[in-house]
């Protein structure tokens, strides 16, 4: 019986022991967590403040990954919206400072802008977010008097399904509650994770997706147009776009179609791939996708430069309210 009760308080203590590390650690035990939302599917549950990874994490009470802001935008103040996926939102693998917003600022900071006296730049992104998703972020609470909306997009992007929420708290990476522990929190995320039938119908629904979500940047171009402001459309390719082979024919005709599109419609468009090609790309990034600091960097110059061509000065008229309802259907 004593050996039982030993063997008890030990895995008890290695439990406890290995609970601690995982939160101090990793941070695990406190994820991110999202909530549903009609227009955007889901986003970033409001007002959280946390550490992944030694990495600060904090989101504000618009679902934006930043601090706490006014609805409306300060005077003298250059105002800048930017809405995207991961790469734009940072993840648990960067620092709230170092983000591609905080980038895009401070490069703005240092332009001295004339009659501006604070530039504000902010992030409302969340993870697998495509056109319809910025979409119905700006439908739900409007531009914020943002005298520029930045959409940032990746080539995968453009085949973005629609804004759902069928596996919100079903897939470990999207959750909507703490975990009691930090272990069933390391457990979870090592389980097999397969689409509900839901989320895979969408996946496989045919049509001409490329289509729907170009139609999406456009009456999100209006809504921007209507608050006086200027939209900028840029996008990142995937880092195996830029080996050899070079991007896939169907994602060349994708961002040809992307391109048109912009200049017909008079956006200011920024592409990265050639961009790229002309660097050490490999430096500008963590995986396949995401930036590195150095490509954030890199990238946010790029933007703030675009920017301060763009950015039309402050009108007298207010920003409009968010639609109620969105002009067509795309969800």
């Amino acid at each position: 019986m004593r050996i039982i009760l030993w063997v008890l308080g030990l895995g008890a203590m290695i439990g406890a022991i290995a609970e601690v590390f995982l939160r101090v650690k990793y941070g695990l035990g406190s994820p991110l967590l999202y909530v549903a939302d009609t227009r955007t599917g889901y986003r970033l549950a409001p007002n959280q403040s946390l550490q992944r990874r030694g990495n600060r994490i904090e989101i504000n009470q618009y679902s934006m990954r930043g601090a706490t802001i006014l609805p409306q935008r300060p005077a003298h103040s250059l105002r800048v919206l930017m809405v995207g996926d991961s790469i734009l939102n940072g993840g648990w693998w960067t620092d709230q400072s170092e983000l591609l917003s905080i980038k895009v600022q401070r490069s703005l900071e240092t332009l001295h802008l004339a009659d501006v006296r604070a530039v504000e730049v902010l992030n409302a992104s969340a993870n697998s977010w495509g056109p319809r998703h910025a979409l119905g972020y700006v439908l739900r609470f409007g531009t914020f008097e943002a005298q520029v909306l930045v959409l940032m997009l990746n080539t995968d992007d453009l085949f973005a399904i629609a804004p759902n929420s069928y596996d919100l708290g079903r897939n470990p990476q999207y959750p909507t509650r703490r975990p009691p522990l930090a272990l069933w929190e390391s457990i979870a995320r090592r389980r097999p994770y397969l689409p509900s039938p839901e989320l895979q119908a969408l996946h496989d629904q045919p049509g001409d997706r490329v289509g729907v979500n170009l139609e999406a940047i456009r009456q999100l171009n209006q809504i921007v147009q209507t608050a006086h402001s200027q939209l900028i459309v840029a996008i990142t390719p995937l880092r195996r776009e830029l080996a050899d082979d070079g991007p896939h024919d169907y994602e060349l005709v994708a961002r040809q179609r992307l391109t048109d599109f912009a200049a017909a419609q008079s956006i200011p468009y920024l592409d990265f791939l050639p961009q790229f090609q002309q660097t050490h790309y490999e430096r500008l990034y963590i995986d396949d996708i995401h930036l590195s600091d150095e490509g954030n960097v890199w990238v946010g110059q790029a933007l703030a430069s675009l920017i301060d061509q763009v950015w039309p000065q402050p009108a007298d008229e207010p920003s409009p309210r968010p639609m109620d309802e969105p002009m067509t259907d795309l969800w």
